[in-house]
């Protein structure tokens, strides 16, 4: 897809401008969730089977995901390329910017708000265990639980915090 314009603001948003395309990227990093149905099932948000299919094309076609071959019958597993990863900053500034000026729910913002806490390092870090999941870089050493355990306990302790 040629851009409007050569302005880098304008094609940065002609491939993740809306908010599909966004949410399909946050179920992909923060859920691991790899395939279509899953995609479909794990969308707090109710995405449509019709959008969730396009919007997958689309960011494989921008190089953000790669579609693994499936057999007949079975599942496509979608993967984050280099790209995909590095939108992990636009979507960490997204969700803090929401965390300051929106209300939400505390289970929902638990995450946002333990990758806040850690600061940068924790994104970089993360962009590493990314790496590990969908590119097969080698795991890098840390001490301690990695950070997508790290969200995933935030999460669980947001859930039990709920009224």
């Amino acid at each position: 897809m040629e851009p409007r314009s050569g302005c880098p603001i304008n094609a940065a948003v002609e491939v993740l401008g809306d908010r599909w395309s966004l949410l399909v990227l946050r179920d992909v990093i923060f859920g691991d969730r790899r395939h279509f149905r899953a995609l479909l099932n794990g969308s707090i948000e109710g995405i449509a089977s019709n959008i969730l299919a396009d919007r997958l094309v689309r960011l494989v076609e921008a190089g953000i995901l790669t579609r693994g071959t499936a057999a007949r019958g079975q599942r496509a597993r979608y993967s984050l390329t280099e790209a995909g990863i590095q939108t992990l900053p636009i979507i960490y500034a997204l969700g803090n910017w929401g965390l300051d000026w929106l209300p939400g729910s505390e289970e929902l913002r638990s995450r946002q708000r333990l990758m806040r806490d850690e600061g940068p390092a924790f994104v970089e870090e993360l962009m590493d265990e990314l790496r590990t999941r969908h590119l097969g870089a080698p795991a890098k050493p840390h001490g301690g639980p990695g950070p997508l355990e790290r969200l995933d306990a935030a999460h669980a302790a947001g859930v039990q915090t709920e009224p």
